[in-house]
């Protein structure tokens, strides 16, 4: 039904689509040098928007509403995509990281109902946040390989407002939102196969105010310069989070492309 469909797309804001270049990169793991400065004391700093056309699979249930297994691909949940955007990004010194990974969501739809007595119309406004902040140590480095062991938090919020128009309940709304953070842990690495051609990808799980959370990366990219990569991948994130009839446990998944471009 196009309202399950609504209420799916209520809590799945993180799986839609950011702007610029995959999240992979052979000096950097999980940023690719978009922008890239180091410093005196030698600090390298570098920041990345992204691309991640994914859908979700799962059961979801919000808004006092029973719980809907949900099959949504990213073309249906794009056709309610009102603003999406994603970023990572690395300070590094030796051995040493901090990362972070953002993403964010806002979407609406309408649907009528089916006699039109409680309402003729009921709209959904949705907005999703979720980022990861993250320190890494380096286990292994040279200079065609890098595995480093990370550490981090990911906080996730979702708020979402239903608004009646007609019917007996119009003029009236509903909100409802839920906020927790998880504890992860994994691996980060990189590969080059040959002085163009690398391998790239990570490994993070946790749990916290979700009983399981998770998130699996691989990608390859290919160096055409110093300043410019093409990437390919494939990102995975599960979540399984309930809470007072409040319930998100699903897998985004699908493909990662870009280009990197260092300055």
């Amino acid at each position: 039904m196009k309202s399950n469909l609504l209420l799916a797309l209520s809590a799945i804001g993180t799986s839609l689509v950011g702007h610029g270049a995959m999240a992979a990169d052979i000096y950097s793991p999980m940023t690719p040098q978009a922008q890239q400065t180091t410093t005196e004391d030698g600090w390298t700093f570098s920041f990345a928007p992204y691309f991640w056309a994914a859908g979700l699979h799962g059961e979801v249930g919000q808004l006092g509403l029973p719980t809907v297994d949900v099959d949504a691909s990213f073309s249906d949940i794009l056709d309610h995509l009102d603003f999406g955007a994603m970023a990572m990004g690395e300070a590094r010194n030796g051995p040493y990281s901090i990362f972070g990974d953002v993403m964010y969501s806002k979407i609406s739809g309408q649907a009528g109902t089916p006699r039109g007595i409680l309402a003729t119309d009921v709209e959904l406004k949705s907005e999703t946040f979720a980022g990861l902040l993250g320190v890494g140590y380096s286990l292994l480095e040279n200079n065609g390989a890098r595995l480093e062991v990370v550490g981090g938090l990911r906080v996730w919020s979702v708020e979402s407002q239903l608004s009646f128009s007609g019917g007996v309940l119009d003029g009236r709304s509903r909100s409802d939102e839920e906020t927790w953070v998880d504890g992860l842990a994994g691996f980060r690495g990189t590969y080059s196969l040959t002085p163009e051609i690398y391998l790239t990808g990570w490994g993070f799980i946790g749990a916290g105010g979700a009983n399981l959370d998770w998130d699996v990366a691989a990608a390859i990219g290919y160096r055409f310069s110093d300043t410019i990569s093409a990437t390919a991948g494939y990102r995975a994130l599960g979540v399984d989070y309930s809470n007072d009839g409040f319930v998100f446990d699903a897998v985004q998944q699908g493909p990662v492309l870009g280009l990197v471009v260092r300055f």
